[in-house]
């Protein structure tokens, strides 16, 4: 093989090891590594040492200021991503914090103040947090630990294909 085919092919390879210069749009699957934090800085998560995080870009399935803050990037690509409670986990709703009766609990569970549980609801497995405990009940916070607060992300795009007809089609309706 000639010296110009050899560069060829191994231009041709990295092109297609890069995405061929894909951008993260609809109808992709994206993995990227990121860590977010808080305004105080304190690291709330992180890909750091594990996988990277896979999601198909426009299927609701990571937060929107994040989905909107990796539009357009490509394969190799870093950035910080600053993002809004609003198009994160939304804001903080005190409606959300409920008064539940004691009796409501297993008589043996020992409550404490921030406690996190998974209650069960008519949607599903919701996580919550213990408020107040009172004599007779207990103040259960429904809101996402992270509503209300504004997130930044660094991330890095580690690579971006067309998603398949499978990862295209919705989801099957979960039983109730």
């Amino acid at each position: 093989m000639n010296r110009t085919l050899r560069a060829f092919a191994a231009l041709a390879l990295a092109a297609a090891l890069a995405g061929c210069g894909a951008v993260v749009g609809d109808k992709k699957m994206v993995k990227i590594h990121y860590k977010g934090t808080l305004s105080n800085g304190s690291v709330f998560d992180s890909s750091e040492g594990g996988d990277p995080l896979e999601f198909l870009f426009g299927g609701g399935q990571v937060i929107p200021g994040l989905e909107a803050g990796v539009k357009g990037m490509k394969v190799g690509e870093k950035k910080q991503v600053a993002v809004k409670a609003v198009d994160a986990y939304g804001e903080y709703n005190q409606a959300a914090v409920q008064e539940v009766p004691k009796e409501s609990f297993p008589q043996d569970m020992q409550l404490e103040t921030g406690m996190e549980l998974v209650a069960q609801t008519q949607m599903g497995p919701v996580p919550v947090r213990i408020g107040e405990i009172r004599d007779k009940s207990v103040m259960v916070d429904f809101n996402h630990p992270l509503a209300g607060k504004d997130l930044t992300f660094d991330i890095e795009v580690v690579s971006i294909r067309d998603a398949t007809k499978e990862e295209l089609a919705p989801a099957p309706a979960q039983p109730q």
